[in-house]
């Protein structure tokens, strides 16, 4: 587990963003208090552990765990908290963003542009001036790239990341105090966040949204946990 810092930042994407979507608005300050994220996508060795079983497609035990619906990854926090006593969850959509942007403002964390040495996603795609490269076509070992500012790994691509809060259309009238939408919106549907492996790296930004039924269970869909206190050593 990673110690996120709190603070203030600018949620959501500028109208000057290219491929900005209307739902990644309108931008609007929010006060993240400071918590843990794990340092990785939850593997499939970690889920194996907790959950006796792993449904991946792609299988190896440093590969990111998939084919995991949200109401899976709310169980793994669910029985992870239980094995050790300490309140693990799914990350807020306003955490994830704080902590995958790291104090940045641009696309990305790296910058302006990705390229497939910083990130697994579809690199028959470009974005901005950046160049093509590798389509992996399959997950990679989580930590394979560069962390950002935070010593965050896999914040772009590989896999999308479930996060706790229902969907809604934009940000008005969201939360501005870094906690989870859990109130109105689509209730069916759960916000997805970082793109994946089989991504446009349009759909890897920073302030990227997506969204799928809470029980869609896809070789694109994984998770990492967050804690609002300090784990124990060695849990």
């Amino acid at each position: 587990m990673v110690a996120i810092p709190g603070n203030t930042f600018t949620m959501g994407t500028p109208d000057s963003e290219p491929n900005r979507q209307s739902n990644e608005g309108p931008q609007h300050q929010v006060t993240v208090p400071s918590f843990y994220l794990a340092k990785y996508p939850i593997t499939q060795a970690q889920y194996q552990a907790i959950m006796g079983q792993n449904p991946s497609h792609f299988q190896g035990s440093d590969l990111p765990v998939e084919m995991v619906s949200w109401n899976n990854a709310v169980e793994f926090c669910q029985k992870l908290a239980q094995k050790t006593g300490q309140a693990y969850r799914l990350p807020s959509e306003a955490e994830w963003e704080y902590a995958c942007r790291a104090g940045t403002t641009t696309p990305f964390h790296f910058g302006d542009t990705i390229t497939t040495d910083l990130a697994n996603y579809n690199g028959d795609y470009t974005y901005g001036n950046g160049p093509k490269g590798e389509f992996r076509q399959k997950t990679t070992p989580v930590g394979d790239f560069p962390p950002n500012a935070w010593g965050l790994y896999d914040m772009y691509g590989n896999v999308w990341e479930w996060c706790q809060d229902v969907w809604h259309d934009n940000y008005k009238d969201a939360p501005t105090d870094g906690s989870a939408w859990e109130t109105g919106g689509e209730s069916n549907y759960q916000v997805l966040r970082g793109g994946s492996w089989d991504c446009n790296p349009r759909h890897c930004r920073s302030g990227q949204r997506d969204w799928d039924d809470w029980v869609s269970r896809l070789n694109l869909y994984g998770f990492r946990v967050a804690v609002s206190q300090l784990p124990v050593s060695g849990s």
